[in-house]
């Protein structure tokens, strides 16, 4: 087989890949974004599989582009309104499962950003997990997304 043929089904196995990975989690279709070039917070989201057999959960974020980086999603309030919460506990992964963090659910949430979040740049993320330990994302920052493209698959943040 030439060399060239051995290149290319190497950069289609490559491709094929999700964006991060450990044995059982992977964490795909990610992307940052915040509200305008002068915001003070922005967020990122994506879809979180684990693959096992145990249930895990994800506990904390970190990453450099803001002072905090927590975990958030929104609730109804005793008077109807949804407010925007950090959730200390974490969220769920349950096994052979799926956590989906979107637009008006669970998300990350980066307050007190260190730059602008400009369309093209990616972000650093480092999601911590009960079990799996830390995995690292590189987060596209995507300003032009729509709150229904990509994953967007119903309401709530967490499917099975």
């Amino acid at each position: 087989m030439p060399l060239r043929t051995h290149f290319l089904a190497g950069a289609l196995a490559l491709a094929a890949l999700p964006a991060a990975a450990t044995d059982d989690i992977t964490v795909g279709d990610a992307y940052a974004r915040s509200s305008g070039a002068m915001a003070a917070s922005g967020a990122a989201f994506m879809v979180i599989e684990n693959h096992g057999g145990a249930n895990d959960r994800l506990i904390a974020a970190a990453s450099d582009v803001a002072k905090r980086t927590e975990l958030h999603t929104h609730r109804e309030d005793d008077m109807g309104v949804m407010r925007m919460i950090h959730v200390e506990e974490g969220f769920d992964v349950p096994a052979g499962g799926t956590l989906e963090m979107r637009r008006g659910g669970h998300h990350v949430m980066f307050l007190g950003l260190s730059e602008p979040l400009e369309q093209g740049d990616s972000v650093m993320l480092t999601l911590e997990f009960e079990t799996a330990g830390e995995v690292t994302v590189e987060v596209p920052v995507d300003l032009e997304r729509q709150p229904m493209h990509g994953a967007g698959r119903g309401q709530g943040g967490q499917m099975n």
